[in-house]
């Protein structure tokens, strides 16, 4: 996953897989094709008109989907706008970011660094300069988000400004047996045909600058489109898939896989798995249920097979092996040359140190990390967990942050970030009920309860403490003086100040208020073992990226990024035979009716009736394949792509869109730990069955036509 100023360096290769465009426009971000790709916050996605319609995959639109939900099930059925006028709000929250520059700042946010004593206090002068980078950076641009993103292990920075549009419409999206056709049965698979695509469009105020929504803006004119394609995709072809892939660890040492594969992934799976079941049980109940678990159950499976197929890899496949053998062989390479020995030869031990200091606590710190955060992520301002304890929380961190000079605010409570935490508080009533909520916070603190006594943080004893776990969640869910179901009640309270609240009776706020402390003493130790590894952590990538020759992807951090390779299938195992790169409509008909139509396999009977007819007479229109024989759904890439990536718009030789990301292979989950490129696959759909089924099934012909009016 290749930063674009690193494109220039494979200028050759390109050319000789066919690159008919100077590879120069692979390093500029604002340039095409780059500057057609956009993020979601999530999901990447692309520009594919000049009325600012944007293509992306289906379970990257649930959503939008789930805010649009009712009577009409359009999470099921799906949903078409005819007209502009029929295009639905995807709901607060729903941004679309455009990139507009990339500026390296590594020297002004490590100048000197090296040179402050104690780690917290070098973990804090790192932040501020980050923090006031941020801020000069989006001082007199009401429409810019800028920010600093560390790249190999906070050896370098860069500065990244995006355009913010805060008014995004759900324009079309397939049923769900054509998005999701397969469910997760077929998830993380191969052979594949899930048709996983759907479109929304940016507005803009009149003016053409990001406005709040409205029904008086205008769709958003992009700088660069995508087109669709002149040619026929075929094997061997050279593709490349430019998106925002979310993270990967491949910088990480032996010790730090090992770990992954004994404590976090396991845990990870355990989690994802238990919660499950009970937003499982709980959409088995009623359909309004259903409804509000829907992106939150779709997320959890997701990544319960990714962690799985992770931790088979790592452990039983056996790359935590490899990781080791690469590591000793960079030990080697080290102690062999005396300089190489003065600059390196202590990392390894001093990161070692660090991480055993930082690891004491940690039991205790990741069991309060779930009550407050579902991820399982130590930095707490995500805050995923349960609603109505998010919200106190919320309202808590915000008045407490107020206090304070809005540049040395936590970023996410700095002023530029209000209208998102209204806009947060709105998007909590579609998802929130009380019983889902309460059921939540059963599970997470039953987990709690399983610990060790005294590894169980102090969270729990306020909330049970003698009673039994149903009496505490009472005396939270059921409290008269509870008020913070009421989305009033919520936006008033974030305008509070701290001594208010401090006296506010509300069972939830008074929680939050205890907890902040504990809190806070959890970011100062994250914070003192981030400082301290950024005095040693560079130099260990440093090493590491001289000694496997100088050419090396940072990991990947949700940002910008262009990964190029060919379509081509794979073996899944050495005596296996190999996967065709391609699937077909007849392997769609074949599944559907070996699975006789049951969920997941449940394809709308319009597609059926025109697949069936198509197949019969052998006419796919303008969109049929002649070197396959007919109409291809899905096809295999050897890209390197990871979560983030969903909805990447896959492109040819010539820069046109040829498909969409939106899987890998189960075999090698475990490449974002250590990079496979024999059997790491990328699974994409075609963008032929997506225009067909535009125009033969769905009616939506005039979106291919706008797309072809550029």
């Amino acid at each position: 996953m290749w930063m674009p100023v690193q494109m220039g360096a494979h200028a050759d290769t390109l050319r000789t897989l066919g690159l008919s465009y100077d590879p120069k426009q692979l390093t500029d971000p604002l340039a095409h094709p780059l500057g057609a790709i956009v993020w979601l916050g999530g999901c990447s996605a692309s520009f594919v008109s000049k009325t600012g319609l944007i293509i992306t995959n289906h379970h990257c639109i649930q959503s939008a989907l789930q805010y649009n939900n009712g009577d009409a099930n359009l999470i099921e059925n799906g949903y078409l706008a005819k007209s502009p006028a029929e295009e639905l709000w995807a709901g607060p929250g729903s941004h679309v970011f455009v990139t507009t520059a990339f500026t390296d700042v590594t020297s002004t946010v490590l100048k000197d660094i090296e040179k402050i004593e104690g780690d917290e206090a070098r973990y804090e002068e790192i932040k501020k300069r980050i923090n006031d980078l941020t801020e000069a950076c989006e001082v007199g641009k009401t429409d810019t988000r800028c920010q600093v993103s560390s790249f190999f292990e906070g050896a370098q920075f860069f500065q990244i400004e995006q355009l913010e549009i805060k008014d995004v419409r759900l324009v079309y999206s397939p049923h769900q047996g054509v998005g999701f056709f397969g469910g997760f049965d077929d998830n993380w698979r191969w052979p594949r045909q899930a048709g996983d695509y759907g479109f929304l469009r940016a507005y803009v105020g009149p003016d053409g600058k990001p406005a709040e929504y409205s029904p008086e803006n205008v769709p958003y004119v992009p700088k660069h489109t995508l087109k669709l394609p002149s040619q026929a995709l075929n094997a061997g072809d050279l593709v490349m898939v430019t998106g925002y892939p979310g993270t990967t660890d491949r910088f990480k040492t032996a010790d730090e896989v090992a770990d992954d594969v004994h404590y976090d992934l396991p845990r990870r799976v355990s989690l994802n798995s238990g919660f499950l079941d009970v937003l499982e049980a709980l959409s088995a109940e009623n359909a309004e249920f259903k409804s509000k678990t829907h992106s939150l159950r779709f997320g959890l499976e997701n990544y319960k097979q990714f962690y799985t197929g992770a931790l088979e890899g790592l452990e039983k496949g056996g790359l935590l092996q490899q990781k080791q053998k690469i590591e000793n062989e960079l030990r080697k390479w080290i102690a062999a040359d005396p300089e190489r020995q003065e600059k390196y030869g202590d990392v390894f031990e001093k990161m070692t140190a660090k991480r055993n200091e930082y690891l004491k606590t940690r039991n205790r710190d990741q069991a309060f990390v779930e009550v407050l955060d579902r991820s399982a992520r130590p930095e707490l301002n995500t805050f995923r967990g349960m609603n109505l304890l998010k919200a106190a929380f919320i309202l808590v961190r915000k008045a407490k942050e107020s206090q304070k000079p809005d540049p040395e605010r936590l970023a996410d409570f700095q002023e530029r970030n209000w209208p998102k935490i209204e806009q947060g508080q709105e998007a909590f009533q579609k998802e929130y009920a009380r019983r889902i909520d309460r059921q939540g916070m059963k599970f997470f603190l039953e987990r709690v309860a399983a610990m060790p006594e005294q590894d169980r943080p102090a969270i729990y004893n306020w909330i049970v403490g003698d009673n039994s776990l149903e009496a505490g969640l009472d005396l939270l869910y059921e409290n008269p003086e509870s008020s913070l179901e009421d989305l009033a009640t919520r936006k008033k309270l974030l305008s509070a100040k701290l001594e208010d609240l401090n006296n506010n009776l509300d069972p939830f706020i008074q929680l939050a208020i205890k907890l902040l402390p504990e809190v806070e003493a959890l970011e100062k130790r994250l914070g003192a073992f981030k400082g301290g590894l950024a005095a040693i952590r560079p130099r260990y990538v440093e090493a590491l990226v001289a000694f496997q020759g100088g050419l090396v992807a940072p990991d990947a951090n949700s940002t910008l990024r262009v990964s190029f390779g060919t379509v081509r299938g794979y073996s899944p195992k050495p005596d296996a035979p190999v996967y065709e790169p391609f699937t077909m409509l007849p392997s769609m008909i074949a599944k559907f009716e070996k699975f006789l139509g049951v969920e997941p396999y449940n394809a709308p009977e319009n597609l059926m009736q025109s697949a069936r007819a198509a197949v019969q007479t052998g006419d796919y229109g303008i969109y049929k394949s002649e070197r396959l024989g007919g109409l291809p759904v899905d096809f295999l890439a050897d890209l390197d792509i990871t979560g983030g990536n969903s909805g990447s718009a896959t492109l040819n030789a010539k820069g046109e869109i040829v498909g969409l990301a939106f899987d890998g292979n189960y075999e090698a989950m475990a490449s974002d730990w250590i990079f496979m490129p024999a059997i790491t696959r990328s699974i994409h759909v075609d963008i032929r069955y997506v225009l067909w089924i535009m125009q033969y099934v769905d009616g939506a012909g005039h979106l291919i036509r706008e797309m072809r009016a550029q």
